[in-house]
């Protein structure tokens, strides 16, 4: 009996993991996990709770969470253009509506060492498609990690690679939630492109941000989602315009291509833009970088004659 009542209160307690909160504690590589949890993810202090707007976006926890311990979290090595994910700990699924993000920072040296201080850049993003008040339209709506693959262009070294999402129910009061982890990786086998736009962290976004202050519930219908923050690097140099990428048709174009989709123009320029952030979602599972943006029209490439 006393078993069975253990049994109970340990699904009880686990309950909520399940439906709400998460944690990104495992590195996948190429489909298969490495390490257990936490050996290559830094451990932060505030477990499973999600950081409030007004709680961290101009905080230093915004990097790799509350309390991120460096001295715990080993390095692991990867090839560019292996496939990197991040699993959610006790088997959860994001159940809460938002885009996800992978962010990542170079080094100056060890990354084990490395507070994450310096510039980082946008390897990947993965938006709506259709309407952003539908929580099944959100490409990360139940999945259980969050996966990219690493620009074969992107120079050799140890980078911070920082995987996030951004829950939106109740971000129309100032509450968005977020979800971030960093983990360690040792890059080889790389280019030698320019990472860019270049941004820091905190200073990426802003309260006020289209995409930070989202009304998903708004009585006429939620407006276009605006992915917040820079474009996604898409190989080669960057233009280094620091959290743009709105106006950018060619940041957009560049994305595209890296994420398998090719651009054909209209004679549009791209709406919607904002000094941070840029008009565009992605549409789940087509890789990295965006699949539609407001006056392009984007084709996969395996469906073009």
């Amino acid at each position: 009996m006393a078993h069975k009542t253990l049994a109970l209160a340990t699904a009880l307690l686990a309950a909520p993991f399940a439906h709400g909160h998460y944690i990104f504690s495992q590195l996948i590589v190429n489909d298969q996990p490495v390490g257990t949890d936490y050996t290559y993810i830094r451990k932060n202090t505030n477990t499973y709770m999600p950081s409030f707007t007004q709680d961290v976006i101009n905080s230093s926890n915004l990097i790799c969470n509350q309390g991120a311990q460096r001295a715990t979290a080993e390095t692991y090595e990867v090839k560019a253009g292996d496939k990197i994910g991040f699993k959610l700990w006790y088997n959860e699924f994001i159940e809460h509506p938002g885009p996800a993000f992978v962010y990542m920072s170079k080094a100056p040296g060890d990354v084990a060492s490395y507070d994450g201080t310096g510039d980082w850049f946008k390897a990947y993003e993965n938006g709506v498609s259709g309407s952003a008040s539908e929580d099944t339209n959100w490409g990360t709506w139940q999945k259980d990690r969050i996966e990219f693959t690493i620009n074969p262009e992107i120079p050799d070294g140890d980078y911070l690679v920082r995987p996030e999402h951004i829950a939106i129910h109740e971000a129309h009061v100032g509450k968005a939630q977020f979800y971030m982890e960093c983990a360690q990786l040792r890059v080889t086998g790389g280019g030698n492109g320019t990472p860019g736009p270049l941004v820091k962290i905190p200073g990426l976004y802003s309260a006020e941000d289209p995409g930070i202050a989202f009304n998903k519930w708004a009585p006429n219908g939620a407006a276009e989602y605006v992915m917040p923050g820079p474009a996604v690097w898409g190989g080669g140099a960057s233009s280094n315009i620091a959290a743009s990428g709105g106006s950018n048709t060619s940041s957009a174009a560049s994305a595209a291509e890296d994420s398998g989709l090719t651009a054909a123009t209209t004679g549009q320029t791209s709406e919607g833009a904002s000094s941070r952030g840029h008009a565009g979602s992605r549409a789940p599972g087509s890789g990295f970088g965006v699949s539609r943006v407001v006056g392009r029209t984007f084709q996969r490439v395996e469906d073009l004659p």
